[in-house]
């Protein structure tokens, strides 16, 4: 078994009081720090199993048992120079040749904010140009790769569930 470290962000349960401190709890986050932050519940993991995934999946099933909805896995799948420079251990410098075509070839565009001063790219494409550049293991890749998949699948459930409520109660 491996320790692996993760944060769920979450919606769902009333805020008021400390009951859902003792739902997450009770539901099987006893491996995660809970907190509430911009209004939204926050567990950051560190549960054991033996995939990544497994680890991932176990504490959305637990959330969810607790009452809560899942609006996304972190870290974040979107990411900015200084986001890649961490995640792959490589200078900001060296991020910004790449970034800029100065060094390297086919390093992947930015998919959002793409007109302004702090674009931003998909880790998960960065990640696999960066291990074919022998940069970074695969199995960062394969992380990237389950994040973005997870975040895709919390967001069509979430869209799904708010399809079936009142027009006026929708989330956009």
């Amino acid at each position: 078994m491996s320790s692996y470290e993760f944060s769920i962000i979450a919606t769902g349960l009333s805020i008021d009081g400390d009951e859902w401190e003792d739902s997450f709890y009770e539901a099987g986050c006893d491996d995660a720090l809970v907190g509430v932050r911009r209004g939204l519940f926050v567990l950051d993991f560190n549960r054991e199993a033996a995939t990544l995934a497994e680890a991932v999946e176990s504490a959305c099933a637990d959330m969810r048992r607790a009452g809560a909805t899942i609006v996304r896995i972190e870290p974040d799948p979107l990411v900015s120079p200084s986001d890649i420079a961490e995640r792959a251990a490589i200078t900001r410098q060296a991020i910004s040749l790449y970034v800029n075509g100065e060094r390297g070839e086919g390093f992947p565009p930015p998919v959002a904010c793409v007109s302004g001063s702090r674009p931003l790219w998909k880790w998960s494409e960065v990640a696999v140009w960066l291990h074919a550049a022998g940069k970074i293991d695969h199995s960062v890749v394969e992380a990237a790769q389950l994040f973005e998949r997870l975040n895709f699948d919390a967001y069509f459930v979430s869209q799904h569930a708010s399809a079936d409520a009142p027009a006026s109660t929708r989330k956009l």
